[in-house]
């Protein structure tokens, strides 16, 4: 009887250790998994799982290795947990890619039209912008996908507003805030910008080498928006997967632009003219900075023109075949001095792309220019201001909205164009690899 009950410990006793190390075993296999799906380290080597690359952006001496002496290391800092749960937060949402306002399926197909935002820090211009779609005719056909650099209770607030058409939020997962002391942020070992090349070698700092063209080294947050431009670019095109097979045009907007009631419809009757009449236009821009009182008489027509980034970069729309061209200029996007993205892609016009691009545009813009303060503005922002100016044109025109038909008022010679002055900012080389990285990266 003893023995028996004996055995029956023993039994029990190894059922509960088989239990425990069950438990453990699938403790570690979920922490694998949450291992393979948590954002890469810009430093580390590649990370297999989830269809990620790694990129590594180490430092490159490509000349006088030792020219500059080694100082003492300056420890990297240690990243709180606060900023790594964003970046894993980050990572997921863009693997996820969950759409609002679709059935409930989750699933939805593309039209003519996405729009795409590129967003920072200024909620009260995205509260504009959204204001303004959501008085467009039409909207409830148009996917609106919000690219962020910033994580902000606030602006994520603001986007369960857009329920009036599909929308998906994404974001650039290499930003400031995710790198706030390690690039592509600023490194405390990073070279101060206005330290000359010779006190910069000496100092050991790490980035010595790669001054830009005006001897100046980078600022983390003026190469951000090239970044993220490029980043998006790619993102949207080849890693957004209800736009794998997507034929149609892809809209670029920021947050600080102002939608017309008719943009949507004046866009579809640009593209069919486009197909009609000019097929030689390589891209479409519904806005220019041109200041006009009244449609009246241009309301209903559009010009062709040379392309200029000074005039032509707002709500621009790209076909897939204008995005593969720019794919094959990515070495000069990347490596081109300037931490502007339009004066970029007109270099590109000039350098690289198989010709000038041509643009159709309106002569009564569609999209205008709410922002008033910015990277390169030390003023107040005044975003009511400038949308009730914006509000007053379209109320005052609203007779001439909407035209039936749209014609080509003007076909105006190719114009040679200088290249543009370049504005540095963009010599560091890693900032270089990083960029040539995106279409590698989830």
């Amino acid at each position: 009887m003893r023995f028996r009950i004996y055995k029956r410990k023993v039994l029990i006793l190894t059922l509960v250790v088989a239990a425990c190390g069950f438990v453990l075993w699938s403790s570690n296999g979920r922490q694998r998994k949450s291992d393979a799906l948590g954002p890469p380290l810009l430093d580390a080597g590649p990370v297999r799982g989830a269809g990620h690359l790694a990129v590594s952006v180490g430092i490159r001496r490509v000349s006088n290795e030792s020219a500059a002496p080694l100082v003492p290391a300056v420890p990297r800092p240690e990243v709180d947990n606060l900023t790594l749960r964003y970046r894993s937060l980050v990572y997921q949402l863009n693997f996820d890619q969950m759409l609002r306002n679709v059935g409930n399926d989750g699933t939805w197909s593309p039209g003519e039209l996405v729009l795409v935002v590129q967003v920072h820090n200024r909620p009260e211009y995205l509260r504009l912008l959204i204001d303004s779609l959501r008085k467009a005719q039409g909207i409830q056909e148009v996917l609106v996908i919000f690219s962020h650099d910033f994580w902000s209770a606030e602006i994520n607030s603001l986007i369960p507003r857009v329920d009036f058409c599909p929308v998906l939020q994404v974001f650039f997962p290499f930003s400031i805030q995710l790198y706030p002391n390690e690039f592509p942020g600023s490194d405390p070992r990073d070279c101060p910008r206005d330290l000359k090349k010779n006190a910069a070698l000496k100092l050991g700092c790490i980035n010595a080498e790669y001054p830009d063209s005006f001897g100046h080294y980078r600022e983390a947050k003026f190469s951000q928006t090239k970044h993220h431009w490029w980043w998006k670019l790619h993102f949207v095109w080849e890693r957004v997967k209800v736009l794998q097979d997507y034929t149609g045009l892809i809209l670029f907007l920021e947050e600080d632009h102002y939608l017309a009631p008719d943009f949507y419809h004046v866009f579809k009757k640009m593209w069919k003219l486009k197909q009609q009449e000019c097929p030689g236009c390589d891209v479409l821009s519904l806005g220019t900075y041109t200041t006009i009182r009244s449609f009246y008489g241009i309301a209903d027509k559009v010009d062709v023109k040379t392309w200029k980034s000074t005039e032509h970069n707002m709500g621009l729309a790209l076909t897939r075949d204008a995005y593969q061209k720019l794919i094959e200029c990515t070495d000069t996007f990347c490596t081109y001095d300037d931490y502007n993205w339009d004066w970029t892609l007109q270099y590109l016009t000039l350098a690289c792309l198989p010709k000038i691009w041509k643009v159709l545009v309106p002569q009564a813009p569609r999209i205008f220019h709410a922002g008033d303060c910015g990277m390169h503005h030390k003023k107040t922002c005044r975003p009511s201001t400038q949308s009730a100016q914006i509000e007053s044109l379209l109320n005052s025109n609203k007779q001439y909205l909407f035209p039936e038909t749209l014609v080509i008022g003007e076909k105006f010679p190719m114009a040679a164009i200088s290249p543009p002055r370049k504005n540095g900012g963009w010599g560091d080389i890693r900032d270089h690899e990083l960029c040539k990285s995106y279409r590698r990266l989830q």
